[in-house]
């Protein structure tokens, strides 16, 4: 798989909605799809779509008068690619570890018990 870079937080926020939101979609449906609390301008965010087909994180098709944006890139091959550069930024050797690091000063619920548990039994791994 080729390396994949981290995005900005706006351009992750745009990533999100087309993920989200059964792609292919226009721009304005993208922009009908942001969060009030971020308001862009069209020009900002035809400037983000561009930059992240020139990156490699969609595809752009014009039909008609518009252009559809699907991705490339999954948004779950995206958060592993981040889980494993923050592994390997902060020196996290091992799963544990890294749940760790998350959770060491706070309690996990049952639910992310119960995540977790399935998680492993999928994998053959909880008796």
């Amino acid at each position: 798989m080729a390396v994949i870079k981290r995005l900005p937080d706006s351009e992750f926020e745009v990533m999100e909605i087309i993920w989200d939101n059964s792609p292919p979609l226009t721009t304005l449906q993208i922009m009908q799809r942001m969060p009030e609390s971020r308001s862009l301008k069209l020009q900002t965010l035809l400037t983000m779509l561009m930059r992240l087909t020139e990156k490699g994180f969609l595809t752009s098709e014009r039909v008609g008068r518009e252009r559809n944006y699907s991705p490339v890139i999954s948004k779950q091959d995206y958060i592993r690619a981040e889980t494993d550069s923050f592994k390997e930024r902060h020196y996290i050797s091992s799963f544990g570890s890294l749940i760790k690091a998350f959770y060491d000063d706070r309690e996990l619920s049952s639910d992310d018990i119960k995540e977790l548990q399935d998680w492993l039994a999928e994998r053959g791994r909880l008796e």
